[in-house]
Protein backbone atom coordinates (compact mmCIF):
# COMPACT_ATOMS: atom_id res chain seq x y z
CA UNK A 1 0.00 0.00 0.00
CA UNK A 2 1.40 3.65 -1.10
CA UNK A 3 2.20 6.14 1.72
CA UNK A 4 -0.19 8.72 -0.08
CA UNK A 5 -3.31 6.36 0.28
CA UNK A 6 -1.97 4.83 3.91
CA UNK A 7 -2.14 9.19 4.08
CA UNK A 8 -5.32 9.35 2.78
CA UNK A 9 -6.74 6.53 4.58
CA UNK A 10 -5.99 8.27 7.99
CA UNK A 11 -7.45 11.39 7.12
CA UNK A 12 -10.69 10.19 6.48
CA UNK A 13 -10.73 8.33 9.88
CA UNK A 14 -9.50 11.98 11.46
CA UNK A 15 -12.53 13.44 9.97
CA UNK A 16 -14.81 10.84 10.50
CA UNK A 17 -13.58 11.46 14.60
CA UNK A 18 -14.04 14.75 14.13
CA UNK A 19 -17.23 14.10 12.59
CA UNK A 20 -18.75 12.13 15.58
CA UNK A 21 -17.65 13.99 18.08
CA UNK A 22 -19.14 17.20 17.21
CA UNK A 23 -22.74 16.02 15.85
CA UNK A 24 -23.24 12.77 18.01
CA UNK A 25 -26.29 13.30 20.30
CA UNK A 26 -26.28 16.51 19.31
CA UNK A 27 -30.12 16.80 19.75
CA UNK A 28 -30.43 19.96 17.76
CA UNK A 29 -28.23 22.49 20.14
CA UNK A 30 -26.26 24.01 17.19
CA UNK A 31 -26.35 27.78 19.09
CA UNK A 32 -24.80 26.03 22.20
CA UNK A 33 -23.05 23.03 21.75
CA UNK A 34 -21.83 22.60 18.65
CA UNK A 35 -19.76 25.93 18.51
CA UNK A 36 -17.91 24.89 21.98
CA UNK A 37 -17.28 21.46 20.58
CA UNK A 38 -15.38 22.47 17.65
CA UNK A 39 -13.48 24.61 20.17
CA UNK A 40 -12.33 21.64 21.92
CA UNK A 41 -11.76 19.66 18.58
CA UNK A 42 -9.66 22.35 17.38
CA UNK A 43 -7.56 22.48 20.46
CA UNK A 44 -7.25 18.80 19.98
CA UNK A 45 -5.85 19.31 16.23
CA UNK A 46 -3.47 22.44 17.55
CA UNK A 47 -2.31 20.08 20.29
CA UNK A 48 -1.79 17.09 18.63
CA UNK A 49 -0.11 18.74 15.33
CA UNK A 50 2.30 20.89 18.02
CA UNK A 51 3.22 17.59 19.45
CA UNK A 52 3.81 15.45 16.61
CA UNK A 53 5.75 17.95 14.75
CA UNK A 54 8.16 18.61 17.60
CA UNK A 55 8.43 15.49 18.54
CA UNK A 56 9.33 13.73 15.30
CA UNK A 57 12.08 16.28 14.79
CA UNK A 58 13.52 16.17 18.03
CA UNK A 59 13.84 12.11 16.96
CA UNK A 60 15.40 13.02 13.96
CA UNK A 61 17.81 15.36 15.04
CA UNK A 62 18.60 12.90 18.27
CA UNK A 63 19.05 9.89 15.97
CA UNK A 64 17.02 8.07 18.88
CA UNK A 65 13.24 7.26 18.73
CA UNK A 66 12.53 6.88 22.23
CA UNK A 67 13.28 10.25 23.40
CA UNK A 68 10.55 13.26 23.77
CA UNK A 69 10.89 16.73 23.77
CA UNK A 70 9.49 16.46 27.47
CA UNK A 71 13.25 15.22 28.13
CA UNK A 72 14.49 18.93 28.26
CA UNK A 73 11.89 19.73 31.00
CA UNK A 74 9.89 21.79 29.80
CA UNK A 75 6.83 20.12 31.14
CA UNK A 76 8.25 20.67 34.72
CA UNK A 77 9.21 23.93 34.30
CA UNK A 78 5.59 24.76 33.09
CA UNK A 79 4.49 23.55 36.33
CA UNK A 80 7.05 25.41 38.00
CA UNK A 81 5.39 28.45 36.75
CA UNK A 82 1.97 27.90 37.83
CA UNK A 83 3.17 26.67 41.39
CA UNK A 84 5.36 29.67 41.51
CA UNK A 85 2.36 31.92 40.89
CA UNK A 86 -0.04 30.85 42.97
CA UNK A 87 2.62 30.55 46.14
CA UNK A 88 3.66 33.86 45.72
CA UNK A 89 0.97 35.96 43.82
CA UNK A 90 -1.82 34.00 45.25
CA UNK A 91 -4.72 32.14 43.17
CA UNK A 92 -6.51 35.37 42.52
CA UNK A 93 -3.79 37.23 41.17
CA UNK A 94 -4.46 37.85 37.33
CA UNK A 95 -1.64 35.99 36.36
CA UNK A 96 -3.74 32.81 37.33
CA UNK A 97 -6.91 34.34 36.99
CA UNK A 98 -6.72 35.56 33.24
CA UNK A 99 -5.94 32.96 31.17
CA UNK A 100 -4.78 34.58 28.23
CA UNK A 101 -2.09 36.51 30.96
CA UNK A 102 -1.28 32.83 32.25
CA UNK A 103 -0.64 31.78 28.37
CA UNK A 104 1.52 34.52 27.02
CA UNK A 105 3.76 34.51 30.92
CA UNK A 106 4.07 30.33 30.35
CA UNK A 107 4.68 30.51 26.91
CA UNK A 108 7.45 33.40 27.00
CA UNK A 109 8.81 31.90 30.09
CA UNK A 110 9.69 28.31 28.44
CA UNK A 111 11.04 29.76 24.98
CA UNK A 112 13.21 32.20 27.23
CA UNK A 113 14.46 29.11 29.09
CA UNK A 114 15.12 27.18 25.85
CA UNK A 115 16.79 29.90 24.45
CA UNK A 116 18.76 30.40 27.44
CA UNK A 117 20.11 26.59 27.84
CA UNK A 118 20.69 26.51 24.19
CA UNK A 119 22.93 29.59 23.80
CA UNK A 120 24.90 28.58 26.70
CA UNK A 121 26.06 25.21 25.66
CA UNK A 122 26.41 26.07 22.36
CA UNK A 123 28.49 29.58 22.83
CA UNK A 124 31.84 27.47 23.28
CA UNK A 125 31.51 25.59 19.99
CA UNK A 126 30.11 22.47 18.89
CA UNK A 127 28.54 20.18 21.82
CA UNK A 128 27.38 16.64 21.82
CA UNK A 129 23.67 16.61 21.58
CA UNK A 130 23.10 14.64 24.30
CA UNK A 131 24.97 16.80 26.58
CA UNK A 132 21.96 18.97 25.95
CA UNK A 133 19.53 16.40 26.99
CA UNK A 134 21.82 15.55 30.07
CA UNK A 135 21.21 18.82 31.15
CA UNK A 136 17.63 18.93 30.00
CA UNK A 137 17.44 16.04 32.36
CA UNK A 138 18.90 17.44 35.41
CA UNK A 139 16.94 20.88 34.93
CA UNK A 140 13.62 19.20 34.74
CA UNK A 141 14.26 17.00 37.97
CA UNK A 142 15.07 20.60 39.78
CA UNK A 143 12.18 22.28 38.72
CA UNK A 144 10.13 19.35 39.78
CA UNK A 145 11.78 19.26 42.85
CA UNK A 146 11.06 22.64 43.82
CA UNK A 147 7.76 22.42 42.43
CA UNK A 148 6.92 19.30 44.83
CA UNK A 149 8.77 21.60 47.63
CA UNK A 150 6.16 24.50 47.34
CA UNK A 151 3.07 22.41 46.73
CA UNK A 152 3.75 20.86 50.25
CA UNK A 153 3.53 24.12 51.43
CA UNK A 154 0.94 26.23 50.22
CA UNK A 155 -3.16 25.97 51.13
CA UNK A 156 -4.55 23.11 50.67
CA UNK A 157 -7.51 24.85 48.21
CA UNK A 158 -4.64 26.74 45.75
CA UNK A 159 -3.03 23.25 45.31
CA UNK A 160 -6.19 21.75 44.43
CA UNK A 161 -5.72 24.69 41.32
CA UNK A 162 -1.83 23.58 40.85
CA UNK A 163 -3.28 19.82 40.28
CA UNK A 164 -5.79 20.76 37.86
CA UNK A 165 -3.33 22.21 35.73
CA UNK A 166 -0.91 19.27 36.12
CA UNK A 167 -2.64 16.97 33.42
CA UNK A 168 -3.73 18.02 30.41
CA UNK A 169 -7.28 19.31 29.60
CA UNK A 170 -9.63 19.66 26.69
CA UNK A 171 -12.82 20.80 28.86
CA UNK A 172 -11.93 24.31 29.80
CA UNK A 173 -9.90 25.46 26.83
CA UNK A 174 -10.25 29.50 26.44
CA UNK A 175 -11.45 30.69 22.87
CA UNK A 176 -8.75 33.78 22.75
CA UNK A 177 -5.92 31.14 23.58
CA UNK A 178 -6.76 28.83 20.56
CA UNK A 179 -6.64 31.15 17.96
CA UNK A 180 -3.88 32.83 19.40
CA UNK A 181 -2.00 29.51 19.20
CA UNK A 182 -3.74 28.53 15.47
CA UNK A 183 -1.52 31.64 14.24
CA UNK A 184 1.44 31.02 15.99
CA UNK A 185 1.48 27.28 15.12
CA UNK A 186 0.33 27.93 11.35
CA UNK A 187 3.67 30.79 11.35
CA UNK A 188 6.15 28.16 12.72
CA UNK A 189 4.96 25.05 10.61
CA UNK A 190 4.50 26.84 7.82
CA UNK A 191 7.84 28.98 7.57
CA UNK A 192 9.51 25.50 8.39
CA UNK A 193 7.85 23.11 6.00
CA UNK A 194 10.25 23.71 3.39
CA UNK A 195 13.37 22.73 5.49
CA UNK A 196 12.28 19.47 6.28
CA UNK A 197 14.19 17.95 3.28
CA UNK A 198 17.13 18.78 5.14
CA UNK A 199 15.76 16.79 8.10
CA UNK A 200 15.86 13.36 5.56
CA UNK A 201 19.42 13.86 5.32
CA UNK A 202 20.10 14.29 8.48
CA UNK A 203 18.71 11.27 9.59
CA UNK A 204 21.39 9.43 7.83
CA UNK A 205 23.81 10.95 10.23
CA UNK A 206 25.99 13.96 11.29
CA UNK A 207 29.03 13.11 9.17
CA UNK A 208 27.10 11.64 6.23
CA UNK A 209 24.75 14.45 6.20
CA UNK A 210 27.52 17.25 6.39
CA UNK A 211 29.63 15.55 3.45
CA UNK A 212 26.03 16.22 1.59
CA UNK A 213 26.18 19.99 2.26
CA UNK A 214 23.37 20.24 5.20
CA UNK A 215 24.53 23.11 7.35
CA UNK A 216 24.19 20.95 10.54
CA UNK A 217 25.06 22.69 13.26
CA UNK A 218 22.85 25.72 12.28
CA UNK A 219 19.78 23.37 11.74
CA UNK A 220 20.09 21.61 15.27
CA UNK A 221 19.54 24.74 16.38
CA UNK A 222 16.77 25.88 14.79
CA UNK A 223 14.85 22.63 14.98
CA UNK A 224 15.67 22.56 18.95
CA UNK A 225 14.30 26.33 18.85
CA UNK A 226 11.33 25.61 16.92
CA UNK A 227 10.70 22.62 19.01
CA UNK A 228 10.65 24.41 22.12
CA UNK A 229 8.39 26.78 20.98
CA UNK A 230 5.51 24.18 19.74
CA UNK A 231 5.83 22.04 23.21
CA UNK A 232 5.50 25.33 24.84
CA UNK A 233 2.52 26.49 23.17
CA UNK A 234 0.59 23.30 23.48
CA UNK A 235 1.84 22.81 26.81
CA UNK A 236 0.28 26.16 28.00
CA UNK A 237 -2.83 25.64 25.81
CA UNK A 238 -3.98 22.21 27.38
CA UNK A 239 -0.95 21.25 30.05
CA UNK A 240 1.22 18.56 29.89
CA UNK A 241 0.75 15.24 28.12
CA UNK A 242 4.10 13.49 28.90
CA UNK A 243 4.42 10.43 26.28
CA UNK A 244 1.97 11.51 23.49
CA UNK A 245 4.20 12.24 21.56
CA UNK A 246 6.51 9.23 21.43
CA UNK A 247 3.19 7.60 20.68
CA UNK A 248 2.34 8.89 17.38
CA UNK A 249 6.01 9.27 16.16
CA UNK A 250 6.87 5.53 16.43
CA UNK A 251 3.29 4.62 15.29
CA UNK A 252 4.08 6.60 12.28
CA UNK A 253 7.49 5.06 11.65
CA UNK A 254 6.08 1.78 11.97
CA UNK A 255 2.94 2.71 9.58
CA UNK A 256 4.98 4.33 6.85
CA UNK A 257 8.74 2.74 7.28
CA UNK A 258 10.10 6.04 5.22
CA UNK A 259 12.69 8.65 5.68
CA UNK A 260 10.63 11.23 4.25
CA UNK A 261 9.89 13.47 7.08
CA UNK A 262 6.79 15.52 5.17
CA UNK A 263 5.29 11.83 5.06
CA UNK A 264 5.77 10.76 8.68
CA UNK A 265 4.76 14.32 10.46
CA UNK A 266 1.55 14.62 8.34
CA UNK A 267 0.68 10.22 9.16
CA UNK A 268 1.79 11.30 13.02
CA UNK A 269 -0.59 14.41 13.02
CA UNK A 270 -3.54 12.46 11.56
CA UNK A 271 -2.95 9.28 14.18
CA UNK A 272 -2.73 12.14 16.58
CA UNK A 273 -6.18 13.85 15.79
CA UNK A 274 -7.67 10.08 15.77
CA UNK A 275 -6.36 9.63 19.43
CA UNK A 276 -6.73 12.77 20.62
CA UNK A 277 -10.57 13.39 19.14
CA UNK A 278 -11.92 9.23 19.73
CA UNK A 279 -10.57 9.30 22.96
CA UNK A 280 -11.51 12.51 24.11
CA UNK A 281 -15.80 11.00 22.57
CA UNK A 282 -14.95 7.36 25.33
CA UNK A 283 -13.88 9.72 28.10
CA UNK A 284 -16.93 11.63 27.69
CA UNK A 285 -19.40 8.65 25.99
CA UNK A 286 -17.94 5.85 28.10
CA UNK A 287 -16.26 6.28 31.04
CA UNK A 288 -18.78 9.78 31.09
CA UNK A 289 -15.13 11.97 32.74
CA UNK A 290 -14.34 9.71 35.12
CA UNK A 291 -10.69 9.97 34.28
CA UNK A 292 -8.95 12.12 31.73
CA UNK A 293 -7.56 11.56 28.71
CA UNK A 294 -4.20 12.28 29.66
CA UNK A 295 -4.55 9.92 32.00
CA UNK A 296 -5.33 7.10 29.96
CA UNK A 297 -2.42 8.52 27.16
CA UNK A 298 0.20 8.80 30.03
CA UNK A 299 -1.07 5.09 31.01
CA UNK A 300 -0.96 3.43 27.32
CA UNK A 301 2.35 5.52 26.44
CA UNK A 302 4.33 4.48 30.09
CA UNK A 303 3.63 0.51 28.92
CA UNK A 304 4.64 1.73 25.00
CA UNK A 305 7.40 3.23 26.32
CA UNK A 306 8.80 0.06 28.30
CA UNK A 307 7.97 -2.07 24.76
CA UNK A 308 10.20 0.09 22.77
CA UNK A 309 12.64 -0.50 25.76
CA UNK A 310 13.04 -3.88 25.54
CA UNK A 311 12.62 -3.72 21.40
CA UNK A 312 15.97 -1.89 21.34
CA UNK A 313 17.57 -3.86 23.97
CA UNK A 314 17.08 -7.09 21.54
CA UNK A 315 18.32 -5.81 18.90
CA UNK A 316 21.51 -4.84 20.13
Amino acid sequence: MRNSLKIGILVLVAVGCCGLYLFHELNGSFDYALPRRGMKVTAMVLTGLAISYATVIFQTITHNRILTPSIMGLDSLYLLIQTLAIFFLGSDHITVVNKQVNFLLSVLAMIIFALLLYQLLFKRGRQPIYFLLLVGIIVGTFFSSISTFLQVLIDPNEFQIVQDRMFASFNNVNSDLVWLSVLLIAFIVGINWSSLKYLDVLSLGRDTAINLGVPYEKLVKRMLIITAILISISTALVGPITFFGLIVANLSYQFFKTYRHTVLITGAFAMSVIALIGGQWVVERVFTFSTTLSVIINFVGGIYFIYLLLKESRST
